[in-house]
């Protein structure tokens, strides 16, 4: 393919190349400046942006002047042009950027260039200089002169500034202000690369989001690189220093570069749009993001949206406790069942009886498939084979043959797309144990309807058996609903794998990243179930109030960009869906590290026996090592084994994280053990000292591959950067997840001919390609889980946005009047059109004095032959008019009481409390007493209008979330 189409990588680098020349042909005119001349290259560039920019700022202003005045129809034109002109400035700016960038590179070039050189710069004090050195220090005055250090503090930790941008870091700057991502190894140094796009982007003014996937490395990249930009008088700080809807994050928001984790940047969009003053809100328009490890954010988290939630009026319906003793019992009578069946079946096949052996291992696979002595089994030479032959033959005719399979189970469960299913025996042993047979029975309404209908009883009667029935529905499908949870609770999730227990609460372990989800519950009742298996108490249910995925809210910025050192496996996911090219940004030094072929091996057992015995000899040898596993539960069991073996190790999985950034530091010394879960200290450097260079470098141990070779690449990558010597080995066992769900039978029959014994391990290139296309069949489904997630997320993001554009609209009260003007004719031209279709004109004046108290200016000649347009204008007139008179007339009559409060005791208050009220709900609406005074009562009834406004959005908003969940 690449004869006909080219490489990309190789045509990506000569598109780039041109902008490591460009920047190093400012070099010595750079070099030569002062210090304070230096400084003022950022006004310089930033004056040049203003000046490409003003002809749009002073329109915007001008219009919005005249908004204020103008009628309806006039302000509904001007916002359409500010929304323009704001386009036309971005794109103004973006292209003086453009131009300005081989010098501003060189600028920040220059900067660490001479931080590195010299222990400290002095330059002339500036305000912010003196605003800084109260609280930094090492910034120090004397006179009108300002020394900054070349030491400082990054997150308890002090540092000496030493790095200067490489020629390929000034390629991955480029590309990551072009809103691309930039994929670099391992090493390569992305926290310095960002600082070139960082500096340019903030230029405007507009602010710059940085985004990680802790807080720990938000923290300490803010304070690492942060002197560098404050050094050119450019604000930094940090979101997740602060607490939500402070002013110190408001602060934050409001720097020129804003350091912050990928979910409290989510959670402060979701808090704004909940906001019920322009003054609660934190955030501004959303314009640059560079996202650091952004296959972490947005393809790993993509799956998990962010939720705000709350109490739920309905939240102690569900029967947990309940109906815990019954799965309990069904559970245990299943696992006992087929633990029988599963002696049958080894005697069976060892008899030779492969075709009723393996009808029956099929059996024993759809109803315990996580069972230890199943996989065990599998592992034994044909059986894989035998199992999927069988399986093949019952799948075919769409499943017609399989309930024949599945007739003596109580359950089934589909361990691959993690669902369960309650068979016909298994419904009437639990509905036998209520004694209700139809304890799980949903009634069929449209059946039941149509008999309570045909019954010769008064419409009350039907009426109220007709509720009987809907209640008894809800019930019933909220039994059933538990029930299923707590199936898939006790089945499908383990503890120690999908989650811990700690402080007596369900902690839900992030499989990707090893960490724990703090904050985070399994949606659906899914929490609620593993809670009542596991004798913890049960938390209420709550209801969505916010909600927004990662993918939507980064869609959102102008600009998205990103970086990370393993990206291109999903270039066809980022370019689906957000846009993104990833670009590979060659490494400065080639890279020498020994990738070895996988180890392959029957059982588990011989794996990590396998394991240890490679660690115990790499520790002789004076290399580090850095073990990678897949779950808590296998690190504790790695190093409960090294323990045996008396080898000193550190363990760094989702229970122990806090100590993660030490233990990641000392990983790279002489012997070092380090056990990490999936996480492999992401963002850390393990450095090496030359004695360890010497003895080969840091060595990977893979203990199993996991579901993405991104992450498999990730683990790889902590070795050999920056040239440095390393090896990374990969130990499989037939009884690992990827290769019982996915590895494909091919494995299993190689591993046969080659007729491998207990304890032999293979290591074959034809192995490996076999692993990586299980891999590459596991991230194609996941993918596919993403992009429904999207699609439906899609749906509800155009509605989302909708709903906040208006609910802002409400919260600033500038664009309120078009929408309140939009929402009375839709409202008019809804009721004409639905009326007039079935030509009810009594129905039509009766719902119009419902909606709007006044009543119908047609009679019902004139509404059976104008025409729906006609209608709908002549009505809109008049109820519109209704509307100003009854505003004009609240306005008058709460001026009297506004008047006597501001002219008697106008000193004493500020803002004032007044209540309205329909009759049925009263609405209190807080105003500024002395706007409310000299607009005569017309700043509280504006004042009405947005609260009514928010409120009438938030309720029922509310209300689809509950519905949509």
């Amino acid at each position: 393919l690449k004869v006909f189409v080219g490489d990309k990588k190789k045509k990506d680098l000569k598109l780039l190349q041109p902008v490591v020349t460009d920047t190093l042909s400012f070099e010595k005119e750079i070099s030569s400046l002062t210090n304070d001349q230096l400084r003022d290259k950022t006004n310089y560039f930033k004056l040049k942006i203003a000046e490409a920019t003003n002809e749009f700022t002073s329109k915007i202003t001008t219009l919005g002047e005249e908004a204020h005045k103008a009628n309806i129809d006039r302000k509904e034109e001007i916002y359409t042009e500010i929304d323009e002109l704001e386009d036309a400035s971005y794109e103004a700016s973006e292209k003086v950027l453009s131009e300005i960038m081989p010098e501003a590179f060189a600028v920040i070039k220059e900067t660490a260039k001479r931080f590195t050189e010299n222990d400290s710069i002095t330059v002339t004090a500036s305000p912010f200089d003196r605003e800084l050195s109260a609280t930094k220090n090492n910034i120090t005055l004397e006179n009108d002169k300002a020394s900054w250090s070349n030491k400082w503090d990054a997150q308890g930790k002090e540092v000496t500034w030493d790095m200067v941008h490489y020629d390929v870091q000034l390629i991955g700057g480029s590309v990551l202000h072009q809103g691309k991502i930039a994929e670099m190894m391992t090493g390569e140094g992305k926290t310095l690369v960002s600082t070139l796009p960082v500096y340019l982007n903030a230029l405007t003014g507009k602010g710059v989001h940085v985004v990680t996937v802790n807080d720990y490395l938000a923290k300490r990249d803010a304070a690492w690189m942060g002197p560098i930009f404050e050094f050119h008088g450019l604000s930094v700080d940090c979101i997740d220093h602060h607490e939500p809807n402070s002013n110190a994050r408001r602060k934050a928001y409001n720097s020129d570069i804003t350091y912050g984790t990928n979910n409290e940047f989510g959670f402060d969009y979701l808090r704004d749009n909940m906001a019920h003053s322009p003054n609660d809100l934190v955030q501004r328009p959303h314009y640059y993001a560079i996202v650091d490890e952004v296959d972490s954010v947005l393809v790993d988290d993509a799956r998990t949206p962010l939720i705000i939630s709350g109490a739920t009026a309905n939240a102690d319906r569900h029967e947990f406790n309940e109906l815990k003793p019954s799965v309990d019992k069904i559970v245990s009578i299943q696992r006992n069942y087929l633990t029988g069946v599963l002696a049958e079946v080894k005697k069976l096949i060892k008899e030779g009886d492969t075709k009723e052996g393996g009808f029956l291992l099929l059996r024993v696979y759809r109803g315990l498939p996580k069972s230890k002595a199943l996989i065990k089994f599998l592992s034994q030479e044909g059986i894989r084979q035998s199992l999927q032959k069988t399986e093949n033959h019952y799948m075919q005719d769409n499943n017609r043959e399989m309930p024949k399979i599945d007739e003596e189970l109580y359950f089934v469960i589909d361990e691959k797309n993690n669902s369960i299913e309650l068979t016909d025996k298994g419904i009437t042993f639990l509905s036998g144990d209520d004694g209700d047979e139809n304890f799980f029975i949903l009634p069929d309404l449209s059946t039941e309807i149509g008999q309570i209908d045909s019954e010769d009883t008064s419409t009350e009667e039907k009426t109220s058996k007709k509720e009987d029935l809907y209640r008894d529905f809800s019930i019933k499908s909220e039994r059933i609903h538990t029930m299923n949870q707590l199936l898939k609770a006790y089945t499908l999730f383990e503890k120690d794998i999908e989650y811990v227990i700690m402080d007596d609460k369900i902690k839900i372990v992030d499989e990707q990243t090893g960490r724990i989800m703090d904050g985070r519950r399994y949606s659906d009742g899914l929490h609620q179930a593993i809670e009542a298996k596991e004798n913890v108490k049960i938390e209420a249910a709550t209801q969505t109030y916010a909600t927004v995925t990662l993918q939507n809210y980064f869609r959102m910025y102008r600009k998205l960009s990103g970086m990370t050192g393993t990206a291109i496996t999903e270039a066809g996911e980022f370019w689906d869906i957000y846009k993104l090219d990833v670009i590979e940004i060659p490494t400065n030094v080639p890279l020498i590290r020994d990738d070895r072929e996988d180890f392959v091996f029957k059982t588990k057992r011989e794996k990590y026996n396998a394991v240890i015995d490679e660690i115990e000899n790499l520790v002789k040898q004076g290399r580090p090592i850095l073990v990678g596993t897949t779950s808590v539960e296998i690190s504790e069991l790695l190093g409960r084994m090294l323990a045996i073996r008396k080898i000193d190790h550190n363990v760094l999985n989702a229970k122990l994280h806090k100590k993660e950034a030490d233990i990641v530091a000392q990983a790279g010394n002489a012997g070092i053990v380090t056990i990490a879960t999936n996480m492999a200290g992401r963002g850390t450097d393990i450095k090496l000292s030359d004695e360890v260079k010497a003895a080969g470098g840091l060595a990977i141990i893979g203990t199993e591959r996991h579901d993405s070779r991104r992450v498999d690449r990730q683990l790889r990558g902590r070795a050999g950067r920056q040239g440095d010597p390393g090896s990374s080995q990969f130990y499989v066992s037939l009884e690992d997840n990827l290769m019982r769900l996915f590895g494909s039978e091919r494995i299993a029959k190689m591993m046969d001919r080659m007729g491998l014994k207990e304890g032999e391990v293979i290591q074959h290139s034809m192995i490996t390609k076999s692993i990586e296309r299980a891999q590459r069949k596991v991230e194609e489904n996941n993918f596919g889980v993403r992009k429904r997630l999207l699609e439906y997320d899609d749906v509800m993001n155009s509605q989302r946005e909708v709903i906040y554009k208006r609910r802002r609209h409400a919260l600033y009260g500038d664009r309120l009047q078009v929408d309140i003007v939009n929402m009375v004719f839709d409202t008019c031209s809804l009721l004409v059109r639905e009326n007039k279709i079935t030509a009810d004109h009594q129905n039509f004046e009766f719902e119009l004095i419902r909606f709007s108290s006044t009543s119908s200016p047609f009679t019902e000649e004139e509404f059976k032959t104008l025409s729906i347009q006609e209608l709908t204008d002549q009505l809109f007139d008049v109820v519109y008019k209704h509307y100003q008179e009854k505003l004009e007339r609240s306005a008058k009559s709460a001026f009297g009481v506004i008047k006597d409060i501001f002219e008697n005791q106008g000193d004493k208050y500020e803002r004032i409390v007044v209540p309205f009220t329909d009759g049925t709900k009263e609405l209190k609406v807080v105003t500024n007493l002395k706007e409310a005074y000299e607009s005569k009562g017309k700043g509280l009834v504006t004042d009405f209008e947005k609260n009514i406004t928010l409120a009438i959005i938030d309720d029922t908003w509310k209300d689809h979330l509950r519905q949509m969940d």
